[in-house]
Parts: structure tokens; sequence; C-alpha cells
């Protein structure tokens, strides 16, 4: 169960320089000597518009339990389970990712995984 991430965009006010959806999330995927590091992960802007792209906040007719992503989760049905942030705190709209996190878009990507997971 989930709203359509088109309908958020929608709502919003996108910046003509945006390119791409950034998910930052409350899950601390590993620790550096600078501190924790949170996962985080992006789509471009027409994966986010695709039909299939929704926020889901819910698992079977009921909320989405934590091991699932609770409190929210995306789905990016035309890609790999990594490109499916869970535990989502914010989203935020980005024309570029080189200088967030390792500089790839996202986590998995910054350890050597391609940046768009499609199948």
């Amino acid at each position: 169960t989930g709203t359509p991430l088109s309908l958020l965009l929608d709502q919003a006010v996108v910046k003509p320089q945006a390119r791409y959806v950034m998910f930052h999330c409350l899950d601390t995927i590993d620790r550096s000597l600078s501190g924790d590091i949170k996962y985080y992960g992006t789509i471009d802007l027409i994966d986010a518009r695709h039909p299939q792209t929704i926020l889901a906040y819910g698992l079977n007719g009921k909320p989405l339990p934590v091991e699932n992503g609770a409190p929210l989760r995306v789905r990016v049905e035309r890609q790999l389970g990594y490109k499916m942030p869970k535990y989502l705190y914010k989203i935020e709209l980005v024309d570029g990712f080189a200088n967030i996190g390792g500089g790839r878009g996202g986590y998995w990507e910054d350890n050597g995984y391609d940046w768009y997971g499609g199948i």
C-alpha cells in the first residue's frame, strides 16, 4: 500500500535544475572514524515519476512493519532491491550527487554497485 511518488512531486516546488530524488534513511549502515554512515539512495526524476514508483506505508492492508522499512520506504519496481531504500525520513531533490556521500548516488553505489540498478 502506498502513494505514487509522482503525486508528492506534483505537490512540491521542483526547481528546474533538479535531476534526482535523494532518499535519506534512518538506518546506520556503517561506521567510520568520522561517525555513523546513514543509508541513502537516489533515482532520477524519470523513474520517480513512473506510475509503479510508490512511497510504501503499508503491506497487505496493514501498516508497514519495521522489518519491511517502516515508517516509509520507496518501491521502484523497475530496479533492483538496493534501489528501494527503507526507513525514509527525508526526501530531497538535487541536481547531482558528486558532493554527497561517496559521490556515486547511494550507499551501495559508493561501494561499487551500478547506479541505475535496472532489471
